[in-house]
């Protein structure tokens, strides 16, 4: 919401004209309280953004002010990127996505989509498996898109969120150049907290870059096609190093004085560097060891006590989707119990 000093009343207008006005002026702000809360800084970056967006972009200047004038700061937004899920430890963050339910729905989701899934995995070397996993994970198999809207998570996050503004103003600028590309209406599209849209929840930069036309329709539509949802899946883990038919993961025992020399990764994504080799001449108890040439990387999470796993360049590629070692995990999981025969008695 704008909001402008009153212009002073002409001298002929009386002391209590002034005092309604006044007055007016005064419930006014009290029947707005949230935007006491806005960072001073909002509205002067959000006018620098607009400015950038006519100059670099072409957009008409009265269009995209207005639409920016619309644009509202969340709170609530900030307080969810303090927080988020990747800061729990890999016991609690693994019990929230691998369910029996989520299990269930994602063998549905397989059979009911299985020539797709096949069709993608020729093309891109992914299996269906991982692809189902990650749409699991992400929207609950497009249950759950996201509440917020886009435009109001990127302008709260690019204008308002100091540590990591420059990267969410790319991202809304790329946003609005997506919806100009797509024919969206960019005040109607809704996300997660952090701007991320569809049944795979992408950024708008890597919908821009990275999302297919996999049912050849003309559209990337990332929120109606399912064919376009799987291909823009494998499409994405392709174009970020995954290797056909190539393991993803294989937990390891370290005992002692093992591993020394090493380096030893925890959440944050650790690319492959080291080879099993190494591994296992440093004493890493690696299970399914195939191939000693195989890069990989050794992490130690946070389970029922420490938890180690050896990770492959297909594991670093799912690190790209969602730049979390907890992340990655959750999805090879998830995928290997989708895979899996269900138990006599399950679905």
């Amino acid at each position: 919401m704008h909001t402008r000093e009153p212009s002073a009343p002409p001298p002929a207008v009386g002391a209590s004209v002034t005092r309604s006005l006044a007055l007016t002026l005064l419930l006014a702000l009290l029947a707005v309280p949230a935007l006491a809360s806005v960072p001073s800084s909002y509205a002067a970056e959000r006018a620098r953004f607009v400015n950038e967006m006519v100059e670099r972009h072409g957009f008409e200047r009265g269009a995209i002010a207005q639409l920016m004038g619309g644009a509202r700061y969340q709170q609530s937004i900030v307080d969810a990127m303090n927080r988020p899920y990747e800061g729990k430890p890999w016991r609690v963050y693994r019990e929230l996505f691998i369910t029996p339910e989520r299990i269930t729905r994602g063998r549905r989701f397989m059979g009911e989509h299985a020539a797709l899934l096949q069709q993608a995995e020729v093309a891109y070397g992914v299996p269906a498996e991982i692809i189902t996993a990650i749409i699991g994970i992400e929207t609950n198999y497009g249950e759950t898109l996201g509440e917020h809207r886009v435009i109001d998570a990127l302008s709260t996050l690019g204008f308002a969120y100091p540590r990591r503004a420059a990267f969410f103003r790319k991202e809304l600028e790329s946003f609005l150049l997506l919806a100009r590309e797509e024919q969206l209406e960019p005040e109607r599209v809704r996300g997660s907290y952090a701007g991320a849209v569809g049944k795979p929840q992408f950024i708008p930069s890597s919908y821009r870059a990275y999302a297919v036309d996999f049912d050849r329709d003309g559209r990337r539509d990332l929120w109606s096609s399912d064919a376009d949802v799987i291909g823009s899946v494998a499409a994405y883990l392709a174009q970020h190093g995954w290797r056909r038919g190539q393991p993803i993961a294989s937990p390891a025992r370290v005992d002692g004085a093992a591993a020394r020399g090493v380096a030893l990764g925890g959440k944050r994504p650790l690319e492959p560097n080291a080879r099993v080799g190494d591994l296992l001449a440093a004493g890493v108890d690696v299970a399914d060891a195939d191939d000693p040439e195989t890069r990989a990387a050794l992490i130690k999470l946070d389970g029922e006590g420490p938890e180690y796993w050896v990770t492959y360049p297909n594991f670093y590629a799912i690190t790209r989707y969602n730049h979390s070692n907890l992340y990655a995990l959750a999805a090879y999981q998830l995928s290997q119990a989708i895979a899996a025969e269900p138990t006599r008695g399950g679905d």
